[in-house]
């Protein structure tokens, strides 16, 4: 028997705005994404949840069946970024948001939110735009105010170039018109509570949702839980200890194998990183294809590999390679952070998530305040110097629109956090603090290195959350998966 690509249950409207309703009521046309057990469709959405008049926009979704052919409902996913897009991801990736237990018990939804991917994309440069914005290696010393000033006005050209090319919606890009946008996806989907697996921000767009809507929260995982409490500045101080920590979690490795190009103790190699970060800083290497490798872009190569410390080798053979004057695997580390593969971006997810923060963190106006370099500087010496810049939403076109407070969804059912101990990129104290916060928080810690738990081999990691999804049973208070 042929799969059944059209079936769509009815929309769910009730306690729904009248105004929103033409877009709640919404019946979807589900057609065949070329995959088997796959299909495809779009929603339309108002650009304004406040003013439906204001426009509309298409967001992109995909759909695996439940391989039971009797689905719980639906499943939604964020896989992060912001900007990441969740059509590729459950497309190519089906494995990395959900196992065999949740493929086979939930219709697995995947869409693109607003502003990314095959969703009204925020639109700035081309390849060749986005080559110089990211790797070229502006003028001046570090920290002089020829070097500022040319990277302000590189943040400015950014700026004007995605308002020139994205159709007038960055004002409408923020993680409250995702989340409302994922309610308007629950509704049209047939379900009467969202379902949701959220990872690193998509963490956030969960708590976010929950905030908006506990009444319609269903079963939640949000795994690498972000503070939704912590103001912009203090989120990049603890992103910046969090990736000098897995960073000298990598070095005691590194120096227990005969093949480590730094010798000592873990403070010695961290000191000689320092020293060599400086050098390339002062002297850039010259790859393969022509472009020069700073100290900025070996540091992005660096945050690459600290995401799992499956890329603890590779990180191993670049510095290796660096500190010989050869750049390339470097390069290969960098690219592969920012999605540049043969010289082409294979998606907008850089862009997107600069029109994301820019509107979604409210101007503190304490970027230049000494006390915020000194407080980095204590915390994580060897990645500080290379962490702080220019404002880069100082010229966005959009104002900030969101706050920094705790979300604490009352009468929502259970939702359950997963933190892990050496997450580089949303720190455990992250997800301690979210837990604490939402009034049905529930912590799951994962005493481990990498950024996230789910899906990364660890079965008691895994059993939690299926449990939850699947059956709806709660994870022990408490629990620690080693």
């Amino acid at each position: 028997m042929a799969p059944d690509t059209t079936r769509s249950p009815a929309p769910q409207t009730e306690g729904i705005d009248p105004s929103l309703l033409p877009y709640y009521g919404q019946t979807l046309t589900w057609s065949d994404c070329g995959a088997a057990g796959f299909d495809c469709t779009t929603v339309t959405a108002p650009r304004d949840y406040a003013d439906p008049s204001a426009g509309e926009l298409q967001l992109a979704v995909i759909r695996h069946r439940a391989t039971s052919g009797e689905p719980l409902g639906s499943l939604l996913t964020n896989p992060g970024g912001p900007g990441v897009s969740g059509v590729d991801t459950v497309r190519d990736s089906l494995s990395l948001v959900a196992d065999e237990n949740l493929t086979r018990s939930y219709d697995v939804i995947g869409f693109d939110p607003r502003g990314v991917g095959q969703s009204a994309p925020v639109t700035c440069y081309d390849a060749a735009g986005m080559d110089a914005f990211l790797y070229d290696i502006p003028p001046g010393t570090r920290g002089s105010d020829e070097r500022n000033a040319a990277l302000e006005q590189r943040q400015a050209d950014f700026a004007a170039a995605c308002a020139a090319g994205s159709d007038g919606i960055l004002p409408y890009i923020s993680t409250e018109n995702a989340a409302r946008d994922m309610d308007l996806l629950r509704a049209v989907l047939g379900d009467p509570k969202l379902n949701y697996l959220g990872f690193s921000y998509g963490s956030f767009l969960g708590t976010t949702y929950a905030g908006l809507f506990p009444e319609r929260v269903g079963r939640m995982v949000l795994d690498g839980g972000i503070d939704p409490s912590l103001p912009g500045t203090e989120s990049g101080i603890a992103q910046a200890v969090g990736f000098e920590n897995a960073l000298r979690a990598f070095m005691g490795a590194c120096l227990s194998t005969s093949e480590c190009p730094f010798s000592g103790s873990v403070d010695d190699a961290m000191a000689d990183l320092s020293s060599l970060l400086a050098r390339v800083d002062a002297r850039p290497l010259t790859g393969p294809d022509g472009r020069r490798l700073g100290a900025d872009s070996l540091v992005t190569a660096i945050v690459a590999a600290l995401y799992s410390d499956q890329s603890w080798p590779y990180l191993r053979v670049a510095l290796a390679d660096v500190l010989n004057g050869d750049a390339s695997v470097a390069f290969q580390l960098a690219d592969f952070y920012n999605g540049r593969v043969d010289g082409q971006y294979q998606d907008n997810t850089l862009q997107a998530l600069r029109a994301y923060n820019c509107v979604d963190y409210p101007d503190e106006g304490d970027q230049d305040d000494p006390a915020v370099e000194q407080e980095l500087s204590q915390k994580a010496p060897v990645v500080a110097p290379y962490w702080l810049g220019p404002d880069a939403c100082a010229a966005w076109p959009a104002p900030p629109t969101g706050t920094r407070a705790p979300i604490t969804a009352p009468g929502s059912p259970p939702i359950v956090v997963l933190g892990t101990t050496g997450d580089p990129a949303t720190p455990y104290t992250e997800a301690q603090a979210l837990a604490g916060q939402l009034s049905q928080g529930v912590l799951v810690t994962y005493v481990g290195e990498g950024h996230l738990a789910y899906n990364k081999g660890n079965d008691c990691v895994n059993a939690a959350v299926d449990d939850y999804l699947v059956d709806g049973t709660v994870p022990a208070e408490g629990l620690r998966c080693e």
